[in-house]
Parts: C-alpha cells; sequence; structure tokens
C-alpha cells in the first residue's frame, strides 16, 4: 500500500508567487545598477539567522506591525517612482507613457502581494467598463488595501487607470505627492469630478471616507451621513454607478474599539485622522464589482444615493458574514 504524502501548501505558494517574485527582483535590480547599487552582491553577505531572527519577532508582533509593514510598502513604491522619475528624467514630464512602466511595476508588485497574502480574487470584472465613464462606489475598509489590490487587477486585466478621489490629509504625508499625482489622486471638487467624467474617465469614491473607515465596524454599515456629492457628478455628466464590495476587508484590518467616541469626537473636531489602527491578518479578500446603476433621466442626487446605498448592501448581504469574524475569514482561504 502507498503512503499518503504529507500536505505540504509551500510549493502552490511558490509557484504563485515566483513570477512575480523574480518579475520584481528584475526591475529592482535594474533600477539599482542604474544608481550604483549591486543588490544581488549585497544579498550574498547577508546572514540567515539574522533573517529568521528578525522573521520570528514580526510573527509574534504581526498585530500591530504589519500595518506598518503597508506604510512601508506605500514609502517603497513612492521610492521605487522617485527613482524611475530619475532614471528618465530626459523625457517630457508631462507625457503619459513616462508613467506606464512604472504604473505597471507597481501594479504587479500589489497584485503579486495580494494573491500571496489574501488569497485575493476580483470578481465581476464585465461590469467595469473597458471604455467610457463611470462612477466606481466602494466600501472604505479601516485601511483600503483592497483597493490597491482593486486599483492594481483593473489596470493590468483592463489596462485602465482610475481617477481616485482621496481625503485632503492625505496631501499633508510627507512623500506622498509623487505617488497621488502619479495614480491619479484628487480631493477633487464635484465641478472637477464631473468635468474628469465628461473626459472619459472612470473616478473611484468611497462616500463614507474616513467615518466608514475608522467608525464602521464588523457588521459593515455604511457611513455616508448627507454625501450626495458623487451622485451629483453622475447626473452631471450622465454616467451609471458601479457598486463594489470587497469580502472580509474589515477583518483584515481593524480600527480600536477602546475610547472609540473619544476618536470620533476628536475627527469631528480636528479632522486629524489618529485612530488606532491593526491587523495585517491573511484573512480571504474577494472584491464584487456589481451591476452599474445606468443614469436616470430626471433622478435625484437624493435618491440616486440611496440606490447606490442598496447596490452596495446587497452586495455585503449576499457576500459577507455578519458579524465579521477574522478566524473564520482566514478559514475561507482553506475552503
Amino acid at each position: 500500500m502507498k503512503s499518503r504524502a504529507m500536505y505540504n501548501p509551500t510549493p502552490r505558494c511558490l509557484e504563485i508567487a515566483a513570477p512575480y517574485l523574480l518579475l520584481l527582483y528584475d526591475h529592482l535590480v535594474t533600477i539599482l545598477l542604474v544608481i550604483g547599487i549591486n543588490l544581488p552582491g549585497i544579498l550574498s553577505e547577508i546572514d540567515l539567522d539574522v533573517i529568521h531572527g528578525a522573521f520570528g519577532f514580526s510573527y509574534q508582533c504581526c498585530g500591530f506591525i504589519l500595518p506598518c509593514m503597508i506604510l512601508l510598502m506605500l514609502y517603497g513604491t513612492i521610492l521605487f517612482l522617485h527613482l524611475y522619475k530619475a532614471r528618465h528624467s530626459l523625457k517630457d514630464a508631462y507625457t503619459r507613457s513616462l508613467w506606464d512602466g512604472a504604473r505597471l511595476t507597481v501594479a504587479t508588485f500589489w497584485e503579486g502581494h495580494g494573491k500571496i497574502w489574501h488569497g485575493y480574487e476580483i470578481h465581476g470584472l464585465e461590469n467595469f467598463p473597458s471604455e467610457g465613464p463611470a462612477v466606481f462606489c466602494y466600501y472604505h475598509g479601516a485601511i483600503p488595501v483592497d483597493f490597491y489590490y482593486m486599483m492594481a487587477s483593473i489596470f493590468i486585466k483592463k489596462g485602465r487607470a482610475m481617477v481616485v478621489i482621496g481625503d485632503r490629509f492625505m496631501y499633508y504625508i510627507p512623500g506622498f505627492k509623487l505617488l497621488l499625482q502619479v495614480f491619479n489622486v484628487t480631493s477633487g471638487t464635484i465641478e472637477e469630478c464631473t468635468e474628469f467624467l465628461q473626459e472619459g474617465n472612470v473616478v473611484a469614491v468611497a462616500p463614507g471616507g474616513v467615518r466608514e473607515a475608522f467608525f464602521s465596524d464588523s457588521n459593515y454599515h455604511l457611513i455616508w451621513g448627507n454625501r450626495v456629492g458623487f451622485a451629483k457628478c453622475a447626473i452631471e455628466a450622465k454616467v451609471p454607478i458601479i457598486p463594489v464590495f470587497t469580502q472580509n476587508c474589515r477583518e483584515g484590518f481593524r480600527s480600536l474599539g477602546l475610547f472609540k467616541p473619544f476618536f470620533a469626537w476628536l475627527y469631528e473636531k480636528t479632522r486629524l485622522p489618529v485612530v488606532p489602527i491593526y491587523g495585517g491578518f491573511p484573512v480571504k479578500w474577494r472584491t464584487y464589482i456589481g451591476k452599474p446603476i445606468p443614469y436616470q433621466e430626471g433622478i435625484s442626487a437624493k435618491q440616486l444615493t440611496s440606490q447606490t446605498k442598496e447596490g452596495i448592501e446587497l452586495l455585503i448581504k449576499k457576500h459577507q458574514k455578519i458579524p465579521g469574524n477574522i478566524l473564520n475569514a482566514f478559514l475561507e482561504r482553506f475552503l
């Protein structure tokens, strides 16, 4: 009788990760050689015992270290963009094709990270327009890493970069200016967003914004208040709205529930996003892109906002277990 081989998931993980890691390593080596850094030579001198010790410490403290790692990844992306910009300094800085290689490399990096760490999947891509304008309306997680994966997958599979509406505080984060410029992030007014749509762009917006990110919970309540600006833009430009939701996004990262009323009061008074975040848990993430809500002649912004909320709430009801649970979300990776 043949003995049953013990199941080992490592080869499958390596099979998924290898193409992304090799491509990113090749890009990184090339960029660093331009500025005189020999990465293979440096790696050959690293003590593996040091790596093992660092891994053990990170594993024990992952709940609070991993959010910091996401921030480091963002700054790593910014560093790459600066290096890329320097390498191509002789080209016209306003030529659109200047950043195509950079966007694709960054998208490959984030898509690879999503597949490895969260088993990330995206469903309903047929509902995302290959051309023409639309408002892309999504639920805002505590840290919108799922949206980064979503942007990366759409750019790779559809070849489209969206205009992203972001909170103004992002422009005050040191070093973020280039990142926001390259990936079309703006805090645009209703007039500016309408103009983006009329130019044929897809505009991505999370109406809940920072409030929803920090003060929603594992029940996935939408916190939109009286925000109807995105609906006004869609009506003015006569474009559809596409509802979007990522399953388990709030199990990957969570805002600290302790003293939440105090942090809510502080945010309303100062607009400072100071709520503690923890997580980075490798739970299963699936993004669902719903069917577009078409433009309707004579509809009011309030009515269209209500329809959009119903569209996202329907996706939550269909695909999310309420209340969310970190362990169950992790186990979904193996089901």
